[in-house]
């Protein structure tokens, strides 16, 4: 799974993806699931919460694409995919830490 992403300040690309997988290190399948994106300054207040998309759910890929207001503070974030599965049961990833995002400020 992707543990360090890099994004300038007031970009909205690359989306931020990854594949999720089991204990045993195989994709899940992610069908009839849905899938939330958070993240939350190193201090602890949360910037984005909010719906995520499933990229590919048979391969275990989920995605977040940025938003305006999303990257505008530069700085680094922690962040995390939840997935609700069909059956009701929650699940995050990453399952221990975080996803660290950094946000690098802008040269203009």
């Amino acid at each position: 799974m992707l543990l360090n992403f890099y994004i300038k300040q007031n970009d909205s690309s690359p989306t931020i993806r990854a594949t999720l997988k089991g204990a045993d290190g195989a994709s899940l399948n992610l069908s009839g699931a849905t899938v939330s994106f958070f993240m939350k300054r190193d201090s602890g207040d949360t910037v984005i919460q909010g719906a995520a998309d499933l990229f590919d759910p048979s391969q275990g890929i989920v995605q977040y694409e940025w938003v305006s207001g999303d990257t505008a503070i530069a700085g680094s974030y922690g962040a995390e995919f939840e997935i609700t599965y069909a059956d009701g049961k929650v699940e995050t990833f990453p399952n221990s830490g975080k996803i660290q995002v950094n946000i690098t400020p802008k040269l203009s």
